[in-house]
Order: C-alpha cells, then structure tokens, then sequence
C-alpha cells in the first residue's frame, strides 16, 4: 500500500510522467488540460452577449471551416494523403443538405425534410463518393494525389452547373436547406432562459454544439487504433505495410471520414451563405482550407481550430487595419492595392512564412511558448 502510495505522489509531482500505455491515448492527458477546455468552452458559449452581431456571425462561420478544417486534417494531417478537391466535398455535402431539407422553389427540388434527417445525410452522401474515389487514390501519393483530387474540383464545378435542377444552375444559385430541428428554426430569433437570441446568436450555438461534437469525435479517431494507423501509412506506408497495416483500408477510412465532415461543413456553410450557387465550390475553397490545415498545424485538432480562427478572422483584420496602410483603397478609389488584394497578398505571404519558418503551424508557436514557459529559466 505504501508503495503505492508513493507512485501516486510520483505522478502527482510529475504530471507528464506516464507508467501505461492507456494514460497516453485519453483525451485530456493532464488535469491541466481539461479545465482548460471547459474554461474555453465556457468563454466561448458567453461570447455572443459580448460581441457585436456581425462578430457572432463571423465565429459561427469559424466553427464550421474548423469542422471542415479537422476533416481535411485527419485525410492530410493524420493520414498523408494531400487534397485539393475539399470543396468539392463541401458541394456535395451542402447540395444534398439543400436537396433534402430545402423547399421546392424556381424548378429545384427540395423535400423541405428536418434537420435531423438532412444533416448526417449530408455527411453520408459525400463519404460515400470518398469511398468511391478512394481505391483511385490510394493508388498514387504525393503530386500525383494532389492533381488527382484537384481533378474532382473541375469535375464537381461542371456538374454543379449543368444539374440545374439541383444546383439552380450557373449564376442563379438556389436557397439553402432550412435549419430547422424537430421544429425549432435554429435560424430564427427566439427567447430562451428569459434572454431574447437574435437568429444569428441561435445559428451560433447550434454551429457550436456541432462542432464541438465532431471535434471530439476526430480527438477519440485520432487515439485509436485506426488513428495509429493513420500516423504509420503516413510517416512510411511500405514500413507500415509490413507491420501488417492494410493500405486500401486505410486511406478509404481516411477518405470517408475527411468527406463526411466536409459534407456536415458544406451544409451548415450553405446556411451561412444564404444562397448558393456553383460558383462557391471552386479551387479557392479548397485553397483555404489546405491553408486552416498548413497555418493552423499538421494532424492536430487544435491546429485546425486555430488555422480556421486565422483564415475566418484575416479578412476582418485587414479590413479594420487597411486605413492605417499606405497605398491601399477600396476598389475604385486609386491606390497600389485594393483591401482585397491586400487580403490575398497577406495570405500567401503568411503561408509561405509558416510552410518555411515554422511547419508545425501556429500549434507549433504555441508549443514552443508553452514550452519555453515550463523550463523558465532553463534554456532547454
């Protein structure tokens, strides 16, 4: 008994310390870890009481890229295998959640089901395309791969187009699915607890509560075999072949699941957007997303948090910030640079500077604080 009680002190003192294999693979490792978490999740759910409509707006839209972003990441990150044809993923997943849970309107069809029903389908329909095109892609890497994907981008943009009748065709676009769950509008103003929710406060939560879910759902992926398994195929898929992991099974797994949440992204993206057309599904989306992957950091969850935070937020900033840099203007009003231009500019720049100085992404800045704070004042 003495014994152990002496181990437990150890580990007490010594929190990083693991003596089972187990303690490595739960969610929160440290005690530390978890009250953080609940902290943040507490903070983040007062957020909408401190901040202005357009802000709430702007975060909501930042829970579903980091929904998406953690997709891209575990298929990226985790598994090794380069995408560019996100976005057609995040097509599919919000054309069948428009089909499904949309009203019949201008020669479109929309079966106007609950939410419930069009949100997993929305999800399921685009894994299951990731499973067709899985066996094709599992048989290259690397540029190979990453051309292939991009193929379904332009292949995705010409069938949108063309299936009017879904899509609403080129330039004209349709409405999106109606966020409505066993009949409560999630895109509505309501009053809960006595305090009255504008719609986009609603909206907010309900993109919370989903990606907090799914978050959680990609960290227990990540610690299990099968994340195991991902890690191995991509630091060396021949070594991880003989160890007797299967590869077709595997990247298909990694497939599905990066489809399936980017189809849950598309959707609720889908509501966001207010009316989608075949335009919104194109290279730059698929672009933004490599970049909440790349900036924010390679197979970490939090990584895609903060890349999507990043990528959702630069905009606004430049906006905020573009009086105070010299030779920028609004469109038409003179200048070297419009905002826009300056937007996009920024953009390359910091993903470059990140890919360079600092692959690991702002996960990998915010290990290095961490750590530089826990040796204080020891330089190693």
């Amino acid at each position: 008994m003495s014994d152990v009680r002496a181990s437990e002190r150890t580990l007490r003192g010594r929190p990083l310390l693991t003596t089972r294999y187990s303690d490595e693979l739960k969610i929160f490792t440290t005690a530390t870890k978890r009250n953080w978490t609940i902290v943040l999740i507490a903070v983040t759910a007062a957020l909408p009481f401190a901040l202005e409509r357009d802000l709430v707006s702007l975060l909501s839209t930042v829970f579903v890229f980091a929904i998406g972003g953690i997709g891209l990441n575990i298929l990226t990150g985790y598994a090794g295998q380069v995408s560019l044809g996100h976005a057609f993923f995040l097509g599919l997943g919000a054309y069948t959640a428009a089909v499904l849970g949309g009203e019949r309107s201008g020669g479109v069809v929309g079966l106007g089901l609950d939410m419930a029903i069009w949100l997993p389908l929305a999800g399921l329909v685009p894994a299951l395309v990731g499973l067709a095109v899985a066996p094709l892609a599992a048989r290259v890497r690397g540029l190979y791969l990453a051309i292939l994907t991009l193929g379904l981008v332009f292949i995705g943009e010409h069938i949108f187009k063309e299936a009017d009748w879904i899509t609403g065709g080129a330039g004209v676009g349709r409405a999106p699915a109606e966020a409505v769950l066993f009949g409560f509008d999630l895109f509505a103003a309501h009053e809960i607890l006595g305090y009255q929710l504008d719609r986009f406060t609603v909206f907010y939560y309900a993109c919370f509560v989903i990606f907090v879910v799914m978050a959680f759902a990609a960290r227990n992926l990540a610690r299990s075999r099968f994340g195991r398994a991902f890690a191995a195929v991509r630091d060396r898929d021949v070594a991880a072949e003989v160890m007797g992991v299967n590869l077709l099974r595997t990247k298909t797994l990694a497939f599905a699941v990066s489809s399936f949440y980017a189809g849950i992204a598309g959707a609720l993206l889908s509501i966001i957007f207010g009316r989608i057309t075949p335009e919104n599904w194109n290279l730059f989306l698929s672009i933004d997303f490599l970049a909440v992957v790349f900036i924010g950091g390679l197979a970490t969850i939090s990584g895609s948090i903060l890349g999507a935070v990043f990528v959702v937020m630069l905009p606004k900033l430049v906006e905020e910030f573009s009086d105070y840099v010299p030779l920028t203007s609004d469109v038409g009003q003179g200048g070297l640079f419009t905002v826009f231009q300056l937007q996009s500019l920024l953009f390359g720049v910091l993903i470059v500077v990140f890919l360079v100085l600092e692959p690991r992404g702002l996960y990998g800045l915010w290990v290095r604080v961490r750590n530089y704070f826990k040796a204080w004042p020891f330089s190693y």
